[in-house]
Order: structure tokens, then sequence, then C-alpha cells
């Protein structure tokens, strides 16, 4: 018996199999995310093959966007090209609840130090 792709099995099966693609992509640790700080980064095709592409570091909405696509379509090497760790800590309390629940739950499960952040941020 085949299960119908809209019953919780299914979706179960969903989210795992896409926790376990991003959590292929982790660093090892957060202090491996070396990115920019400050300025402008412009993202490569095989992360964003349509629509904007140049991201300003400077601007929250900016560097929320680039955040956001880099956690969603980015592999190993471009979390750690163009994410850094400080500003990822800073807004993830934020940044958590605009990425898809499989990112944000591969990312708290590795890095407890993001759901301290969260929390501090409610607090």
């Amino acid at each position: 018996m085949t299960v119908p792709s809209s019953s919780p099995a299914a979706a179960a099966d969903l989210f795992e199999l896409l926790c376990e693609q991003y959590a292929k992509r982790l660093p090892e640790r957060l202090e491996d995310l070396a990115g920019p700080t400050s300025g402008t980064v412009d993202l490569p095709l095989h992360v964003v093959w349509s629509g904007r592409r140049s991201y300003g570091l400077e601007q929250p909405r900016s560097r929320m966007g680039l955040y956001r696509t880099v956690l969603a379509e980015g592999q190993h090497q471009d979390l750690t090209s163009f994410l850094n760790r400080d500003l990822l800590i800073a807004q993830w309390p934020v940044l958590r609840t605009l990425i898809p629940r499989p990112i944000r739950h591969v990312w708290e499960a590795a890095f407890p130090e993001l759901a301290t952040a969260r929390a501090a941020a409610a607090a």
C-alpha cells in the first residue's frame, strides 16, 4: 500500500529528508562562518539563479534577505564564505521565523548558541 502524499507520515518523511539534506551542508562550528560583516555581497548563480543577487550588509532587511537565501540555497562553502557567526547569532531570533522549519530545526539542533540567542531575545 502506498501512503498518500498528503498524509502525516509522508509529511514527516519529507521533513526528515529535508533535515538530512540541510544537515550535510552545516559547518562544523559556528566559528567557521567567516563571512563579511560590512559592504556588499554578490551571490554566485549557483546560489541565486534568478532575482536579486547583491545584498548590502548595512541594511538590516537586505542582510536578512542574504542570510535567508544562503541558508536555504547555499552549499557548505557558501555558508562559511557568506555568513558571519556574530551576525547570524544577532539576527537569529527574527531570522528563525523567516526560514523553513527544517532549516531552523537543523541549525538549532547543531548549534545550541542559536537557541540561547532566541531565548535571550524573548526575555
